[in-house]
């Protein structure tokens, strides 16, 4: 007797849930190129699947809500916007954002709300795109927060570990797996626009090459392995400077890491963050009190992350 044989598809998802978490942005010597993401917190997007053509937002919790609910105006949906019209998807999406990360903390907020839309909507596609391809429409949206397109945030989250953002690759960098980040948040509000408008002015041609070898020595010294590299390199001298009198305490917390063994401390993104980069996690954690109670000297409490410089990409689920 014949048998036929049956066929069963699968039943395409109409919802789907990501979470990107917080990064460390230009890591002192990368500015705009350069981050890796430190796990512990991170905002979460809920993305379902919609017959209308369109990208809206449903909601917006948790630690930040004067969010613009308009989604051109949202990096998450201007990201989704920008998926949507390179596909030409016939479908929409519908937002949910679960806000973990506050903004203008230097932490990868307005990313990391980026990131998680793009990767939930990802599995929603009839086609899901690599990680990689998603970049386009993340540096997309990012630049609705920032008004730049830059990727060192984007770069991590999207793919994990330390990775070199340029304005169209993601090259990911091997770190050795004991490295860990003390990353210590003021409750402080220091606006991405406003930092980076302390950066305007002129630069000498001598700060430009000396920070380029900067940061060819952290990368040396994170393919070889070798703390002694990251050391000698782990020092911002063109960002740092016109960055610091925005953040108070930062030269005592700065210090502290540094007393603590760290291998280099410097401010996280756009601050007011600071983080520090140790060879093992007990150094890091005590750095991080350390760190939190200098900033607690200069009048403002703090949150504390300790994780490893290898950290996840985002997640679906």
């Amino acid at each position: 007797m014949r048998m036929l044989k049956e066929t069963f598809s699968v039943p395409r998802a109409d919802m789907a849930s990501a979470e990107a978490f917080a990064s460390v942005g230009n890591v002192g010597i990368g500015f705009d190129i350069l981050g890796h993401c430190v796990a512990g917190a991170g905002d979460r997007a809920d993305v379902r699947r919609i017959d209308e053509p369109v990208v809206r937002i449903a909601s917006i919790d948790g630690v930040v809500l004067d969010l613009p609910l308009r989604a051109e105006d949202n990096t998450a949906g201007a990201a989704l916007i920008s998926l949507r019209r390179a596909l030409d998807l016939p479908f929409g999406f519908e937002l949910t954002l679960h806000k973990g990360i506050a903004l203008g903390s230097g932490m990868g907020g307005s990313a990391a709300s980026c990131v998680a839309a793009l990767v939930a909507a990802n599995e929603l596609l009839d086609e899901p795109l690599s990680r990689e391809a998603l970049y386009p429409y993340a540096l997309d949206g990012e630049a609705v927060a920032s008004g730049s397109r830059h990727g060192d945030n984007l770069g991590p989250m999207l793919l994990g570990g330390l990775v070199l953002s340029t304005h169209d690759r993601l090259v990911r960098i091997p770190v050795p797996a004991e490295w860990h980040c003390a990353l210590v948040h003021p409750h402080y509000v220091l606006e991405t626009r406003r930092a980076r408008a302390a950066l305007a002015g002129s630069y000498e041609l001598g700060n430009f090459v000396a920070q380029s070898a900067n940061l060819a020595l952290v990368l040396a010294g994170c393919y070889r392995g070798e703390a002694a590299l990251v050391r000698e390199g782990l020092s911002d001298v063109l960002v740092e400077p016109r960055r610091a009198p925005l953040i108070p305490g930062f030269a005592q917390v700065k210090q502290a890491a540094l007393d603590h063994g760290a291998m280099g401390a410097s401010i996280s993104g756009a601050g007011p963050s600071v983080f520090g980069w140790f060879e093992d996690a007990g150094s890091a954690e005590r750095a991080s009190l350390a760190m939190a109670s200098a900033f607690a000297d200069a009048g403002y409490a703090s949150d504390r992350l300790v994780a490893p410089v290898d950290g996840p990409a985002a997640r679906v689920g």
